[in-house]
């Protein structure tokens, strides 16, 4: 598998290119397709080489693995998060003190409900 194309994808592209392109003008774009690539993959090297130049010995200690977005895929990380023992869970011994309930935090602290017949506090200042 290339990428997200499957083995029969590649196959129908190739007949698709020599349906298109005819068996004699095939070669021609496969050599340039080829140079391309090669250009490509010199070019990148070159980069490399200016980066490397460019930070000294420090180059190769730099963890590549660290950097690389993939990691930072949010799916894995809440797998990652839920998987783990002990991770959130209420009643376990951890060093955090138990969250209360969203409910009990909406609660005022001074102990008062909200009288639907009184009408609410309103700053004209706040707006």
């Amino acid at each position: 598998m290339i990428g997200t194309l499957h083995g029969w994808e590649v196959v129908l592209l190739i007949l698709a290119a020599l349906v298109i392109l005819g068996p004699t003008r095939l070669p021609g774009y496969a050599a340039k397709l080829g140079q391309g690539v090669r250009y490509l993959r010199d070019l990148a090297e070159g980069a490399k080489g200016q980066l490397r130049d460019e930070l000294g010995p420090g180059f190769d200690d730099i963890d590549w693995r660290q950097l690389d977005p993939r990691q930072y895929d949010p799916r894995r990380i809440v797998r990652e998060a839920l998987s783990e023992p002990g991770a959130g869970r209420p009643g376990e011994d951890d060093d955090e003190p138990e969250e209360k309930p969203v409910s009990a935090r909406m609660q005022p602290a001074s102990g008062q409900v909200h009288d639907p017949s009184v009408p609410t506090p309103f700053d004209p200042d706040a707006t």
